[in-house]
């Protein structure tokens, strides 16, 4: 079973995604036929969005995928499904990556090790979580950001570049096949 037939096979059903108690507020809008077509625009604009919102915003990451896929008519499980690029397993380690890119890029102070947060410059040993989540915001939310947008566009050119390379392909399979004389007879 191939790449695509194993992602189909995962993502929510419609009926699933209907049935959603915090996606009521798009019923309205969710019968548009373009929402479910797997096309190469449809599908890639769809994991593109869910990667987005999947690394950039920590809740509520499906309602605001399929949101963004029914204004841009896009492939709305594909949208659901790719928020889960961000999971119990990769949470950590995106996180903190995003953290150091963030820290590099703003030019602020990042501990050697960022799980170590007490020795920033900004916050005491005895400081609470929520101050050591303020003294990241920065440098996370830059890093969440710049993640969120590289790997959405990176995600939707590679989807489009190896959708149109296998099309290719079949067609020439084809056409090799036709030109053989083995057209079926």
């Amino acid at each position: 079973m191939g790449f695509f037939r194993r992602f189909r096979a995962k993502v929510p059903t419609r009926e699933q995604i209907q049935a959603n108690r915090w996606l009521a507020w798009l019923a309205p809008w969710l019968g548009h036929p373009r929402l479910w077509h797997w096309s190469r625009r449809g599908v890639a604009m769809g994991v593109t969005l869910g990667v987005f919102f999947g690394l950039l915003i920590p809740i509520a990451q499906i309602p605001l995928s399929v949101g963004a896929a029914v204004l841009l008519r896009a492939n709305v499980p594909a949208a659901a499904a790719s928020t889960l690029v961000t999971n119990p397993i990769t949470f950590g380690p995106v996180y903190y990556a995003a953290y150091h890119l963030g820290g590099w890029v703003t030019g602020e102070r990042v501990p050697a090790h960022a799980a170590d947060l007490s020795t920033a410059q900004d916050i005491h040993a005895d400081a609470g979580i929520w101050q050591r989540l303020r003294a990241m915001g920065k440098p996370l939310m830059i890093g969440l950001s710049i993640l969120a947008t590289l790997l959405g566009v990176s995600t939707y050119l590679i989807i489009t570049l190896v959708w149109r390379w296998r099309t290719l392909a079949r067609r020439r399979r084809g056409r090799r096949g036709v030109g053989n004389g083995q057209n079926g007879q």
